[in-house]
């Protein structure tokens, strides 16, 4: 089959390799789909992954082909979209059903090999099926989606309250429409790329600041004065995550869900309103899988694409065959170009 390989930090190759083997409890599932995840931008030109050569990839959906010894309840022409963490199972996380806080897990495209590729091997345990109304190119985006409504449920939002969501890529649309569906009664978005606020305006967002050209604070603070409710930082910026801070109300809360792989040093009047306003800060990773259906995110977001209250399609900017690789990547690292999210179509 063809699939994806990082060699190191900035080669990535489309190359043949064997289609992968499956043991007890897993299913071959045949790519339909798969996303390009913001980590994946990092991983593949700078951080690269746990050991090489690597397939990449972790947002994925498509058909079940064939099945291993001791699987029940799937079979060929299963439609499916994946969760890419593995949890360990043993660990006190685990044994809570907090399984995205596994302490040794597993992960398709940085640990083990993922979904750029025509087949993948994947656990019985880590399958979604999909419904007939949800496609396979929007259910190659449950995992961002999910993420988003951690963050959101981590905030601790409800009904009639204000929302900022600061960053309005992929993840950062999916909190918008969250937010919408949770019963915010206001809902801001915050980003320095017009093309995706005047998105976030489309999927629901009532107030729009370009943070490019205006300060988003003292912008957000005109339109709710006294500052917002929940604010969910997804930027992944230092300058957003402090500018996070200023935006929330007093006895509001911060949601930290973007990585910015850098430090957050505080300044004297951020700390200072942090106290005073006695706001909360909030780290929320990744995305609740666990049986529970009530904070199961990856359950809900299907079940919410398949009504079709929640919208992927209108996100995706750029589609590419598996050996355009290196002509996806390159076209992200060009600071130039503008794209939301990027799929592969094996």
């Amino acid at each position: 089959m063809w699939a994806a390989r990082l060699h190191a930090p900035g080669n990535i190759v489309c190359e043949k390799v064997p289609i992968p083997v499956i043991g007890p409890d897993e299913v071959l599932v045949r790519v339909k789909a798969a996303g390009v995840c913001g980590s994946d931008h990092s991983r593949v030109m700078q951080t690269g992954t746990y050991s090489y050569p690597t397939t990449v990839g972790h947002e994925f959906a498509g058909d079940v082909v064939e099945v291993g010894p001791g699987v029940a309840g799937w079979t060929p022409g299963d439609r499916v979209t994946v969760i890419p963490l593995i949890p360990c199972g043993e660990c006190p996380s685990c044994k809570l059903g907090k399984y995205h806080l596994c302490d040794s897990y597993d992960y398709f495209g940085s640990r083990r090999d993922g979904a750029f590729a025509e087949y993948v091997a994947v656990p019985t345990a880590n399958l979604l099926r999909l419904p007939d109304s949800v496609d396979y190119e929007t259910a190659a985006m449950t995992d961002p989606a999910s993420v988003a409504l951690h963050a959101v449920r981590k905030s601790g939002l409800s009904i009639g309250e204000s929302v900022a969501v600061l960053g309005a890529g992929p993840i950062g649309a999916f909190a918008i429409q969250w937010a919408k569906i949770a019963g915010a009664g206001l809902v801001a978005a915050t980003d320095v790329q017009e093309p995706k606020l005047i998105l976030a305006k489309e999927l629901g967002a009532d107030v729009t600041v370009n943070a490019r050209n205006e300060d988003p604070v003292a912008a957000l603070h005109r339109v709710a004065p006294g500052g917002f409710s929940r604010v969910i930082e997804i930027a992944g910026s230092p300058a957003a995550q402090e500018q996070a801070i200023h935006i929330a109300r007093k006895g509001g809360a911060v949601v930290y869900c973007g990585i910015s792989h850098a430090r957050l040093p505080l300044s004297e009047s951020s700390v200072d309103v942090l106290m005073r306003r006695e706001i909360s800060i909030v780290g929320s990773w990744n995305s609740g899988f666990a049986p529970d259906e009530s904070t199961n995110d990856w359950a809900t977001s299907v079940h919410f694409f398949g009504q079709r209250a929640l919208r992927a399609l209108p996100l995706v900017t750029h589609r590419y065959a598996l050996d355009q690789v290196k002509q996806a990547f390159a076209m992200a690292a060009d600071r130039g170009s503008y794209f939301n999210k990027i799929l592969f179509l094996p």
